[in-house]
């Protein structure tokens, strides 16, 4: 398989060529940060303007703030566009600094710290305005043959008999299904679920997969997961008192952003197949939530552990 099919060089763009002067882009409206992501793959194109040196743009997670899933999905694209071929991601840790705006493309550098045998190690920084909004350190590896063992995966319906949570959210909350970014480029079931978690502890399970073909890159795949961790990892924290966001009828509760994120990739996966997203809350005070999560494909293999703490506050009346 091709390892970059969306290949940048120093000058160009893999996406029509971005007007920094024009017309600021409103959430969910038109505008670079809008017209340029319309599929995942959009999503996730970086454009290429020296050899550790990337610009993206991205849509809104809350209104006029950056979604942290594609700012760190978009520095992974970056530190692995300076990787040699043959290596892959096995694990990334981001630190989410500042909330980035909608309405200027970020600046991605790159550090390449270490290119051993068979690790190699990335520190992007994300830059707007000359501020730094965001950091991530990713690990990369040659592949090798040495054991495998994982637990089985948690029982659940198939995706296909569950309900698609778009269509009542689109009927109950027009404006804000149309707002939205992501739903476009990922599809969603939630499993009801029906275990009894020990006192404190919140869980969901969630399918999840893109929406649209994806190129045979294990890169843009690794990146489309980091993308999707993103979306209902963080509410989790919350489950205990607002449902998530497709089902959820009314404004939200509670005020929830990304602090730091951390993920390993343990086996290959395909991003544009149903995994299930198994997530559980262990912790929640001091104005802070925590939440972890493991990807499974619908074969029931492991592929992916993320772990997650976000700002989680009541909403000022």
């Amino acid at each position: 398989m091709p390892q970059h099919p969306l290949p940048v060089t120093p000058g160009t763009s893999t996406r029509p060529a971005l007007d920094t002067d024009g017309p600021i882009p409103q959430q969910g409206g038109s505008g670079p940060a809008a017209g340029l992501g319309s599929d995942l793959v959009g999503f996730l194109s970086l454009d290429q303007l020296d050899r550790d040196l990337f610009r993206g743009w991205c849509h809104a997670g809350l209104p006029l703030r950056a979604f942290g899933g594609q700012v760190a999905a978009q520095a992974l694209t970056a530190a692995g566009r300076t990787t040699a071929d043959g290596h892959h991601v096995h694990s990334l840790h981001g630190y989410f600094l500042r909330a980035g705006d909608t309405r200027q493309p970020i600046l991605y550098h790159v550090d390449q710290l270490r290119d051993g045998r068979s690790y190699l190690s990335r520190r992007v920084t994300a830059v707007q305005g000359g501020v730094a909004i965001f950091t991530l350190s990713a690990s990369f590896k040659l592949p090798e043959r040495y054991g495998d063992r994982h637990p089985r995966i948690p029982d659940a319906p198939l995706p296909e008999e569950l309900p698609d949570p778009y269509e009542p959210w689109a009927a109950g909350d027009p404006e804000g299904f149309e707002m939205s970014q992501w739903r476009r480029v990922m599809a969603m079931r939630f499993v009801p679920d029906e275990r009894q978690p020990p006192p404190g502890l919140n869980q969901q399970l969630v399918w999840l997969k893109s929406t649209e073909k994806l190129p045979d890159d294990p890169l843009l795949h690794v990146c489309a997961l980091a993308y999707c961790s993103d979306l209902t990892l963080a509410p989790t924290a919350a489950l205990d008192s607002e449902r998530p966001r497709p089902l959820r009828e009314g404004p939200p509760r509670f005020f929830i952003t990304s602090l730091d994120h951390a993920m390993w990739f343990h086996r290959p996966f395909r991003a544009d197949e149903w995994m299930l997203f198994a997530q559980r809350s262990p912790s929640a005070g001091d104005g802070r939530g925590l939440s972890l999560g493991e990807f499974w494909t619908r074969e029931g293999t492991l592929v992916a552990s993320v772990v997650q703490e976000a700002v989680l506050r009541p909403h000022r009346s």
